[in-house]
């Protein structure tokens, strides 16, 4: 697979069974393709978090993957700048546009600054959702985390990462 970034967006060309097909998405999304065969879409959240005792701050990163081989096909995960007390999971409360609020267990992954959940289902609630709000806790006594999401592009990024993997829409 190629993958061209340009300023007017990403397009990515997938050559699979002999057919080309191209896919474009907005400025917003960041691609990637991984050497285990791992294809990504990332975006920045909106907000801000504060971090360093307030002299920092820095936008969540929220990135949907699909596994060209192997399971779990679809995943998501949040990556953070500053790491989770919890040691296997943590429950991230969820808001899918103006949705009421749902409480879900993610996985706690590398040293504490990702957060991960596998399966289509995850994705497939955001496909036509416009934005996303995402909140947990960094501790007992650490506060909350938040998380906003404008998903302009979510269903053209799911798109062509599927293609990009030869997998189903979720």
């Amino acid at each position: 697979m190629k993958l061209f970034v340009g300023t007017g967006g990403v397009v990515a060309t997938a050559l699979i069974c002999g057919i080309a097909q191209a896919y474009s998405a907005p400025d917003n999304w960041r691609f990637d393709t991984g050497s285990d065969g791992r294809v990504t879409a990332s975006l920045h959240a909106t907000n801000k978090l504060i971090t360093g005792g307030g002299a920092l701050s820095y936008s969540p990163v929220l990135t949907i993957a699909c596994r060209a081989n192997g399971e779990p096909r679809w995943s998501e995960w949040l990556r953070l700048n500053d790491a989770v007390s919890a040691s296997r999971t943590i429950t991230v409360s969820v808001t899918v546009d103006k949705a009421s609020k749902v409480n879900e267990s993610w996985s706690v992954g590398t040293r504490g600054r990702t957060l991960v959940r596998d399966g289509a289902d995850g994705i497939r609630r955001l496909v036509f959702a416009d934005r996303l709000h995402l909140s947990w806790r960094f501790g007992l006594l650490s506060g909350r985390g938040e998380a906003d999401f404008d998903l302009a592009g979510f269903s053209e990024a799911v798109g062509q990462i599927a293609g990009a993997c030869n997998a189903e829409l979720p």
